[in-house]
């Protein structure tokens, strides 16, 4: 099974939960590498999703997984499925937003030989692929106003209609739907078809960004430091209370799968298996929690300047120690807020140019822009 559950089989006792950790294969290639690839029921507010989930799962109602990018929401659908009936049957993962709309149709629906320059035979759409088990369809709110009317006729039918054939395919698929945006503003918008909306929102399951369930932070850091330790066969790998601090304190806009990839770089810089802030890395531009990661400095290996002459470090930390002084409310969002901005601005709205200017990933530099209301 593709989702696997740490300790026994999480028994219905709060005191399994808190520690329970659901993890995709890190060997599975299938999986891409953009999903998160872990999820932890820490935090209450975690916890409170275990009801409605095993609630939900042996029926085949239809499920909406709401949350930003990176907070697992492909993992919650895993435990879903694996919950269900179905669970024997495959668990089919398609991310609308990953196809043009010329190919989305053929690939989920399928198409017959013929049925278009190239279409040289005929093929399963991922719904057939799916039958008698589960299709979660990821970022559901980039499907094409034209593609919303035949999914809403799938759901309602239960059938498919090949592109190119007349003849239906009876079809035995619960769908889960998973978004990372406001469907309920899209329909206002035009953007997304109301009907489809409440067709797709049966079992409607948030899911919280990791600032929001911060005692969910330090479970997962120490489970990534578990994998990518083993991984290195290291003989210790630990956090260092500072560390751990920085951790439970920064905003973290890429979520769990930024969590990870801080936790992968710090296990590959740290000395001696001690991660200090400084190896984490946080922000564009290394801020860790409050502060700034100037430690990497201290230790020689940061960016080249001499010792005691002016530089970025030296610039930022006068910036910052004048607006502490000050007591600004919510300075770091502020910060950067304000540089995100500024960022974007410089690069006349490209976000390729923009995150690389930042030092981030344009996944991450979304959830900014999102976040502060720029897209």
């Amino acid at each position: 099974m593709a989702v696997s559950r740490k300790r026994e089989e999480m028994e219905r006792k709060p005191l399994d939960l808190a520690r329970t950790v659901l993890s995709l294969d890190p060997d599975d290639t299938a999986i891409p590498a953009i999903r998160a690839r872990a999820f932890v029921f820490s935090d209450p507010r975690s916890r409170a999703l275990v009801p409605l989930v095993e609630r939900a799962a042996p029926s085949d109602a239809t499920v909406l997984v709401i949350g930003e990018t990176g907070t697992g929401k492909e993992l919650v659908a895993r435990y879903v499925h694996a919950l269900s009936d179905r669970s024997k049957g495959p668990f089919v993962a398609v991310n609308c937003g990953a196809f043009s709309e010329t190919m989305i149709e053929a690939e989920l629906f399928g198409h017959e030989r013929g049925a278009f320059t190239g279409a040289t035979e005929s093929r399963a759409g991922w719904f057939e692929a799916a039958n008698g088990g589960t299709l979660f369809l990821d970022e559901i709110g980039d499907l094409p106003l034209g593609l919303q009317v035949k999914l809403l006729r799938v759901l309602q039918e239960r059938e498919v209609v090949r592109v190119g054939a007349r003849k239906p395919i009876p079809l035995d698929v619960r769908l889960i739907a998973a978004t990372n945006i406001d469907l309920a503003k899209a329909v206002s918008a035009g953007r997304f078809r109301e009907d489809l909306f409440y067709r797709l929102q049966v079992v409607p399951i948030p899911i919280l960004p990791l600032r929001e369930r911060r005692a969910d932070i330090l479970p997962l850091a120490r489970h990534f430091l578990e994998l990518y330790g083993s991984r290195m066969s290291a003989a210790r790998l630990d956090l260092s209370p500072a560390a751990e601090e920085a951790l439970f304190a920064y905003g973290w806009p890429g979520n769990i799968r930024e969590l990870e990839n801080a936790i992968h770089r710090a296990t590959l810089t740290c000395h001696d298996g001690l991660i200090e802030p400084a190896d984490l890395a946080l922000g564009p531009l290394g801020l860790t929690g409050g502060g700034l990661a100037a430690a990497s400095v201290g230790r020689g290996d940061g960016p080249g300047e001499a010792a005691g002459a002016p530089g970025l470090e030296e610039e930022l930390a006068a910036v910052m120690n004048r607006l502490l002084a000050e007591g600004h409310d919510a300075l770091l969002d502020r910060t950067v807020e304000h540089l995100v901005r500024l960022a974007y601005q410089r690069h006349n709205g490209n976000q390729i140019r923009t995150a690389a200017a930042l030092g981030i990933t344009r996944n991450v530099l979304r959830t900014y822009l999102k976040n502060f209301g720029m897209l």
